[in-house]
């Protein structure tokens, strides 16, 4: 007995005629997109929630490494998900700033890399 099947599934019929690879080819896309997006509203959240953790304002240290930026839409979304720190799990530095790095925020990982050194310091004068 074979595996092999007679009918066509649908995508495979759509993707023989140039229309349908077209249509293929942008739900693909718009599926990344999609998931990017996602992906990037996590690290929105591990960034919010860090700086939470680390009794920081998200907002004021984002307009440090974004002057330029008058409000971050998704950041004030994101804000809605954080939890207090109470509540929250331990963000490492190192995670936080693995995840920064990963996304291409560098300029943020600056920021962040001076608040770490920042309460460093201040723990040292402690």
């Amino acid at each position: 007995m074979s595996d092999y099947d007679d009918n066509r599934d649908a995508d495979y019929d759509r993707y023989e005629s140039a229309e349908g690879r077209r249509e293929i080819e942008k739900e693909t896309q718009e599926k990344i997109v999609e998931v990017y997006r996602q992906e990037e509203d996590m690290m929105i959240l591990v960034y919010a929630q860090w700086c939470v953790n680390n009794d920081l304002d998200p907002a004021e240290l984002y307009a440090s490494a974004y002057p330029e930026q008058l409000a971050n839409e998704r950041l004030e979304r994101v804000l809605k998900l954080v939890v207090s720190k109470e509540e929250a799990g331990d963000i490492t530095d190192d995670t936080l700033l693995g995840v920064l790095s990963m996304f291409g925020n560098e300029d943020l990982g600056m920021v962040v890399a001076e608040a770490i050194e920042e309460r460093e310091k201040a723990k040292r004068r402690k």
